[in-house]
């Protein structure tokens, strides 16, 4: 699978030559000045929750593209009054079948609301499975016990989780999820964006390597064969 990031927390994974892009925040992001959202592929647009670091992009890359957007309810009836059409909308513990695979809600630990201050349900995490590799999204999340049953349905063989503490689990607790989850190949994001979640990447990947795990921090805008 061909992952690549785009900063923050947004990426997308090619499957089956369809690319599903998660949480577009490019726009805003002084990290990510070199990319521009308006080239950015989207198939299926997959959103955690509905805080502006992960939809500040939503409704125009899902215009432009016409890709199916993937969320809670809350965010589905909100991208109406947007005038983003295309939406499926899901809901924690839910499960559904798509041509690259398929996607199951899961519990992530955190707060939600959209832009507008409106209401945006539960946040959410994803697993997704294909027949050729699965992986999982927690969201923006705190360690949860919950994270013991993503790989109940199948082998997990890579994650994409949050690091940079304050808001999210820090690099200590992904570490500890990655275990509960028994995947040794984590991706990590929503990092050092803001002054809020600046961390050492240096000792949190010597961290994960004293665990037996692999932390891997592509580039903004660098994409790796996972």
């Amino acid at each position: 699978m061909k992952f690549t990031y785009y900063g923050h927390s947004c990426f997308s994974v090619e499957i089956k030559g369809k690319h599903l892009l998660f949480d577009p925040f490019i726009t805003y992001n002084e990290l990510a000045k070199h990319v521009d959202a308006n080239t950015v592929p989207a198939d299926y647009i997959l959103v955690s929750h509905g805080h502006e670091d992960h939809v500040a992009d939503l409704v125009s890359i899902a215009k432009r593209t016409g890709a199916l957007v993937i969320c809670a309810w809350e965010i589905y009836l909100w991208l109406q009054k947007q005038g983003v059409e295309n939406v499926h909308p899901m809901n924690m513990g839910g499960k559904k079948s798509f041509d690259f695979g398929t996607v199951k809600c899961v519990v992530a630990q955190h707060s939600g609301g959209l832009p507008d201050g409106s209401y945006g349900g539960n946040p959410m995490g994803f697993v997704i499975r294909t027949d050729k590799k699965s992986f999982y999204y927690s969201g923006d999340t705190a360690l949860t016990m919950e994270m013991q049953l993503v790989s109940q349905g199948g082998a997990i063989d890579f994650s994409v989780l949050p690091i940079g503490d304050n808001f999210t689990m820090g690099y200590e607790d992904a570490a500890r999820a990655a275990h509960m989850i028994n995947c040794h190949t984590v991706v990590g994001v929503h990092y050092n964006t803001f002054p809020y979640i600046v961390m050492d990447t240096v000792y949190a990947k010597d961290h994960f390597s004293k665990n037996g795990l692999s932390l891997l921090l592509p580039a903004v805008g660098e994409s790796i064969n996972l």
